[in-house]
């Protein structure tokens, strides 16, 4: 165990110009904090003493960490005169490090947004955006330029669309028509298929479709139960 290399921790970019990128912190953060939350909606009923809690959906993960940065034991640091420590693997200044680590919160020109990121340490792999940085610098070179700062990095879970899955065990959603729908254009935006407006009517109750105005409540089925009906007809 004691006999093994130091794991860096780095973090990668996921996508965009820069995808493949990997920045390698100087130091392993000392610790990190991984919090997870859902979200539940309270309803309030006359002649109850509390309300009832009906669960609404899944935050996404945090990932905080402090990442700390010197030019006194970074192989690109300070005069000569100042000893220092470490090999010459990634030499760069804190300067050079707080400017690349912050870039992650630029937007990307491909992607019209932030690109997305996995930290990597060890057995942690987190996929995620920067949600925000902060910096404290607490020594300076003669000219001001950053020596030594911490940077405190709040990074949000990240999942694609494409990695949701629509063939999901979900209870019937209920959708209000608006002014733009009809209960075709509801049957392609949930199902990607027009055709599939029969399950929405049959679900609910719609002999007519062309009776349903805006402001209609419909009762849209999972997509497997679709599937299912469709295939009977």
């Amino acid at each position: 165990m004691f006999g093994r290399s130091l794991e860096k921790a780095y973090i990668e970019v996921l996508a965009g110009v820069r995808q493949g990128t990997r920045i390698k912190v100087l130091f392993n953060p000392a610790e990190y904090s991984l919090e997870r939350a859902n979200a539940y909606k309270a309803t309030a009923l006359p002649g109850l003493g509390s309300p009832l809690i009906q669960f609404v959906n899944g935050d996404a993960a945090t990932l905080s960490m402090d990442l700390f940065l010197d030019d006194w034991t970074d192989p690109n640091g300070p005069p000569s005169d100042i000893p220092l420590l470490g090999g010459a693997d990634g030499a760069k200044s804190v300067k050079d490090r707080i400017d690349e680590i912050i870039a992650l919160l630029d937007i990307d020109r491909t992607l019209h947004a932030p690109p997305p990121v996995r930290f990597v340490w060890g057995p942690l792999r987190f996929e995620a955006v920067i949600e925000k940085i902060g910096r404290k610098t607490s020594l300076f070179r003669p000219d001001g330029t950053p020596a030594r700062a911490s940077l405190s990095i709040s990074f949000k879970e990240f999942r694609a669309a494409f990695d949701i899955c629509l063939e999901s065990p979900d209870k019937t959603k209920r959708r209000q028509i608006d002014v733009s729908e009809s209960i075709w254009t509801i049957a392609d935006k949930e199902f990607g298929d027009p055709r599939r407006w029969r399950v929405i009517a049959a679900a609910s109750d719609v002999d007519d479709p062309r009776s349903l105005r805006p402001g209609d409540w419909l009762r849209v089925p999972p997509l497997e139960v679709s599937n299912a009906l469709n295939r009977t007809q």
